[in-house]
């Protein structure tokens, strides 16, 4: 028997190449394909390639070429069938059996899925045609939505007395409907009704880009009415295991190693609006271990990005304690809080793409980090509480399922809690004088510090080893020139020591005129002063001088390559690719 092929397409968008053959094959990134020695021949030059945009491997010393299919069968010793389910589980998706549930399944799919076309193209199309439409067209209007966007992702409005029942009740059963969640039956009066009458559809599509739920959203003052709405769940539809504009953004991740998760639909779409298009959401419920799964399979790195007040902080902190179990080595989930009162779509469309790019290259945070300093917050200076703190952060720990990765959160979460508690540490020898900050300075520290990006901390050891060293790079300016800074405070800082080193001999830290809360700021959060204390070594200080140069110079190089990536996904250019190909070069030198 056949299996049916949205089945076996769906594998295979669930599914790149690469992630299939890398459990075999030692690939290596070359340009848009991944290349590896061949396992069909011993070779000791690679002749095998990837393509996850095509779809396909080639090995170009035995002629082997095929899907992921193919490639399974052939390096596993497989059978067609048994390849399916072997991916399948890869998938996670359920194995097909050919049994009669399976059939009936199948057939109810076709049903649900024909019902859930009609629906979308039906109210699709009356927000343009309908005069009924007009304060649905307007809301959009002023929500800034073009006609681009409402198209693209097949928004539409479903009015307050639609008869689209009727219509479709003649193709199909009054059970089927009822089961696709779309019509529900009013005891009262005796007649079905629709679940999203009087509000703006937005369809929530499978991985293949078949609508099977919606969202919901009112855009009239009636109290009584909830904003937002979604489906009810079905034999198709969990809101735990699918994640709104999934079917656009995973085609951007053989180009993007990122993506955004928000929380609502107007945050994607706005996003997507300005140009970043690599963004989803979870559906109105808690993010779960499924969605994270199903984002592993596509991208490196999840950026999680919730509103900006005190309830998508709860959300944020949720979604942490909740996804840190599947951290794995090679992947990444970091927070990124933006300003209060604003989300996604809010704060990117009063300051553009370029700031919100700079924005989370600036402020986001990695879970392990996020998570420690939340708990951190809520501790105070006694030995109970600091007990809870540990416990709860041995717990959490102790949740994630990689073993690598929970050996070295687990150290991350005790040597900070020892650095908060310095006098557990301290040697019982007399010679021992070493003085520790008390627990309630170390917390404030940490809280002040909690607000500054890594690349501002970075930017702050560069200074504080010039503000240290004046002679020195008086004597040596080639050491300064052409270095960038990307927080304006500490710009304008380096920009008046480069003006007085310039004009004045013997210059002295007291000599420039420069806020003293700003270089008191520097000597507090620089990192590099742990290193150099009481070390005057100049070769030393010289070292890492240059080291730091270095990494500021990656992260320029970093911020500009996910500029031209972001185009690149848009318009395709050679000339981008091959810019980016030299920047990552340049990335790899330094």
């Amino acid at each position: 028997m056949k299996y049916p092929k949205e089945y076996l397409d769906e594998i295979k968008m669930r599914l790149k190449v690469s992630t299939v053959v890398a459990r075999t094959v030692n690939l290596k990134k070359r340009g848009k394909e991944f290349v590896g020695l061949s396992p069909f021949k011993n070779e000791k030059t690679p002749s095998f390639t990837v393509n996850d945009d095509k779809q396909f491997y080639h090995c170009f010393a035995t002629s082997e070429h095929g899907n992921i299919f193919d490639f399974v069968m052939k390096t596993q010793n497989l059978k067609f069938g048994e390849a399916v389910k072997f991916l399948a589980n890869l998938a996670g998706m359920r194995p097909y059996t050919f049994s009669k549930q399976d059939e009936e399944r199948e057939k109810a799919w076709k049903e649900y899925s024909s019902i859930y076309n009609q629906y979308v193209k039906f109210y699709h199309d009356a927000l343009f045609k309908n005069e009924d439409s007009n304060n649905a067209r307007d809301y959009l209007k002023k929500r800034s939505l073009s006609k681009e966007e409402v198209k693209k992702f097949k928004i539409g409005y479903v009015k307050r007395n639609s008869n689209f029942y009727d219509q479709i009740k003649k193709d199909f059963s009054d059970k089927v409907l009822i089961e696709s969640g779309l019509f529900y039956f009013d005891e009262k009066n005796k007649i079905f009704l629709e679940r999203f009458r009087d509000r703006i559809i937005f369809p929530i599509n499978n991985i293949s880009g078949q609508p099977i739920g919606l969202g919901g959203r009112t855009f009239q003052d009636k109290n009584y009415l909830a904003k937002y709405i979604n489906s009810p769940e079905t034999s198709f539809f969990r809101k735990g295991s699918n994640l709104y504009n999934l079917d656009l953004a995973r085609k951007l991740s053989n180009k993007i190693e990122y993506v955004y998760l928000v929380e609502g639909y107007m945050d994607v779409i706005g996003l997507s609006k300005n140009g970043i298009e690599n963004a989803v959401a979870n559906l109105g419920t808690s993010l779960t271990d499924k969605q994270i799964l199903v984002l592993n399979q596509f991208f490196n790195d999840i950026i999680i990005c919730f509103d900006g007040d005190e309830s998508g902080y709860k959300a944020a902190l949720r979604a942490a304690e909740n996804s840190i179990k599947e951290l794995k080595p090679e992947k990444k989930i970091s927070f990124l809080f933006l300003p209060e009162k604003e989300d996604p779509d809010s704060f990117v469309n009063k300051n553009g793409k370029d700031a919100f790019a700079k924005f989370t290259n600036e402020n986001k945070v990695p879970i392990h980090k996020f998570i420690f300093n939340h708990y951190m917050k809520e501790t105070s200076d006694d030995p109970s509480s600091m007990a809870i703190f540990e416990k709860k952060l041995r717990a959490i720990a102790n949740t994630i399922k990689d073993n690598f990765i929970k050996k070295y959160i687990l150290e991350f979460f005790l040597e900070q809690i020892s650095s908060l508690t310095p006098y557990s540490n301290l040697s019982t020898s007399k010679n021992d004088h070493k003085k520790s900050k008390s627990l309630k300075s170390t917390q404030k520290y940490f809280n002040d510090s909690k607000s500054l990006s890594p690349i501002e901390i970075k930017e702050f050891s560069l200074l504080y080893i010039l503000l240290n060293n004046l002679d020195l790079f008086k004597l040596r300016p080639e050491l300064i020139e052409n270095i960038k800074f990307f927080t304006s405070e500490n710009k304008m800082i380096f920009e008046k020591i480069l003006g007085e080193l310039n004009i004045k001999d013997n210059l002295k830290l007291n000599d420039l005129e420069i806020d003293t809360q700003l270089t008191d700021k520097i000597f507090k959060f620089a990192s590099i002063k742990h290193i150099l204390y009481n070390n005057n070594d100049e070769q030393k200080v010289l070292e890492l001088f240059e080291e730091i140069k270095r990494d500021l110079k990656n992260y320029e190089l970093e911020y500009r390559i996910e500029e031209l990536e972001s185009k690149f996904s848009k318009d395709l250019s050679e000339s981008t690719f091959n810019e980016i190909r030299e920047l990552k070069k340049l990335q790899n030198i330094n």
